[in-house]
């Protein structure tokens, strides 16, 4: 074997070095002659390859290789060369120090591995980025997959590099991990509910980035940014950010509002109370006028003809109103409403659309109107909604109905304006 040291030495002594000078320095300028020599080969190579594949990237259609520099994947494989370089080159400087040898053996295979641990991670780093760029990402995110296998190796890697500090197999430390178990779970233990969580999460797909969710017991309620392995970001409407665990969502329920957006229609549920007072049957009078109405033309004449076919059939003295059967103005109202809701262009008619009368309450008869809108947006949502009720607001007078409502104010202000002018009376 080649002793870099002893020619160092022989070179001291013959620039007219003390020979006690020279036993002592001359393996120390060796070493650092090898440190200069690998930051050399260094430069050298990262000059060659990055260079190479950098060019290689620009010219190429493909981006995975330009990922691998985005990454830094190749330099940081190039960065393990002069490391391998030092290492096998430091037996011949170091004949006399085994010590220092020892060390400085140790310190390269750190370096080696740490630079290896790096490279791999851009290896993980550069399959997300390729696996985001395909559609299916758009519905099943693998970042906390990612984060799981970045864990592992990096918990790989340090028991490798402490395995080398301390001069004992890698295996045998894994065997004594297995004691440690219980330790390494409470250290761990948000990780591997959240993994477990995520993989949930995505095999069932519950979740994926850009759902609208809604989770009740906390503030959250918005659009999913992101699934990590630790934690769900959500950005609310309000543009704060939520972050919620994993295992939380797959423990509790939560609200999701994709299908919702995917049907391409949303909701409207509301009801209107109707004054039970103001409900009657209809008059001829009424009739009449109700059948002025386009959207009531048909429903008046067709109902009209059943009812007096229904009368006339089974005898009805059609000369007490209680007798037999007819139209009521809410009855007339609610016909109403349906034609007017199924004509209506911002009504998804693909969808339910029904008007219902429900439970009769001390505040009234609660009218409730069931429909979806033809549009999935907030704002045009509002709009469609506002616009409908608006409309049956002002036209349940036509029907000689009242909404109802509480007293007011300005309601005993009138009444106690009456009973002053009755008492003047």
């Amino acid at each position: 074997m080649v002793n870099l040291g002893s020619w160092m030495n022989k070179i001291l002594v013959g620039w007219g070095v003390d020979a006690k000078i020279a036993n002592t320095f001359d393996e120390m300028i060796i070493a650092v002659l090898l440190i200069a020599v690998a930051v050399g080969v260094d430069y050298l190579c990262q000059y060659i390859f990055v260079g190479s594949v950098r060019k290689l990237s620009e010219k190429s259609h493909y981006f995975w290789d330009t990922l691998l520099i985005k990454r830094r994947v190749i330099h940081n494989l190039v960065h393990a060369i002069p490391g391998i370089l030092v290492y096998t080159l430091l037996p011949m400087a170091f004949i006399r120090g085994k010590e220092l040898l020892l060390i400085s053996q140790k310190v390269c295979a750190v370096y080696i591995v740490f630079v290896l641990l790096l490279a791999i991670n851009g290896f993980i780093l550069v399959a997300m980025d390729i696996y985001n760029h395909r559609e299916v990402s758009k519905n099943r995110s693998i970042k906390g997959f990612v984060q799981v296998l970045q864990v592992l190796a990096f918990f790989i890697g340090g028991i490798v590099i402490i395995a080398i500090l301390v001069n004992k197999s890698p295996a045998t430390l894994f065997a004594g991990l297995g004691a440690s178990a219980a330790i390494l779970m409470l250290v761990f233990k948000d990780t591997i509910l959240g993994f477990v969580a995520g993989i949930q999460l995505s095999a069932n797909d519950m979740l994926r980035p850009g759902d609208w969710i809604t989770v009740p017991g906390s503030n959250a309620n918005g659009i999913v940014q992101e699934i990590t392995l630790n934690t769900v970001k959500i950005q609310n409407f309000d543009n704060t950010i939520s972050t919620i665990p994993p295992y939380t969502l797959v423990n509790n329920s939560f609200q999701n509002w994709r299908g919702m957006l995917e049907s391409g229609g949303r909701r409207i549920k509301r009801s209107i109370n109707i004054d039970m007072n103001s409900v009657h049957f209809c008059t001829p009078e009424m009739l009449a006028k109700f059948r002025k109405i386009s959207l009531l033309t048909d429903y008046i004449d067709t109902k009209q003809e059943e009812l007096e076919a229904y009368n006339k059939e089974h005898s009805i003295d059609a000369s007490i109103w209680v007798n037999g059967r007819r139209q009521t103005n809410i009855g007339v109202f609610r016909a109403y409403l349906v034609n007017y809701l199924k004509s209506n262009p911002n009504v998804s008619q693909n969808m339910t659309c029904m008007v219902r009368q429900l439970q009769p309450t001390e505040q009234g008869i609660p009218m409730e109107l069931y429909f979806f809108a033809s549009t999935t947006d907030w704002i045009p949502y509002e709009d469609i909604q506002a616009d409908v009720f608006d409309h049956i607001l002002a036209v349940i007078p036509e029907f000689g109905l009242q909404v109802f409502q509480g007293v007011s104010g300005s309601d005993l202000r009138h009444l106690r304006i009456e009973s002053t002018n009755l008492k003047d009376i």
